[in-house]
């Protein structure tokens, strides 16, 4: 039973992350091949960075931020569209940028 809830979760973040995609391309295959991976890899990523999450504990932080730059990309996309690559360049760096200042960063509990 827990198995087929775990499967369920997956599926249904897979399902979830179709618009982002549509977003990005129209190209069926590539839709359909990344919801695949994100089923198979989801839970594998995720068990990945439980393991070492309390070593990154400004990578919350990261995400909200590049959470918010999609929401207001999302927004602006009928005024001005963002080019890809500065997207993938600004999340690229805001999360490798919290990554790096956890690491240097002692937090103190």
């Amino acid at each position: 039973m827990v198995l087929i809830l775990i499967e369920t979760t997956d599926l249904i973040f897979a399902v979830d992350s179709i618009p982002a995609i549509l977003a990005i391309t129209q190209d069926e295959f590539i839709v359909y091949t990344s919801n695949v991976f994100a089923i198979l890899g989801l839970r594998s990523l995720y068990f990945a960075l439980a393991g070492v999450v309390h070593r990154f504990w400004l990578l919350s932080f990261g995400l909200a931020i590049v959470l918010v730059f999609v929401g207001i990309k999302m927004l602006l996309i009928d005024l001005y569209k963002i080019p890809i690559e500065w997207s993938l360049i600004f999340i690229a760096v805001i999360i490798s940028g919290s990554i790096f200042l956890s690491l240097k960063i002692k937090q103190t509990k």
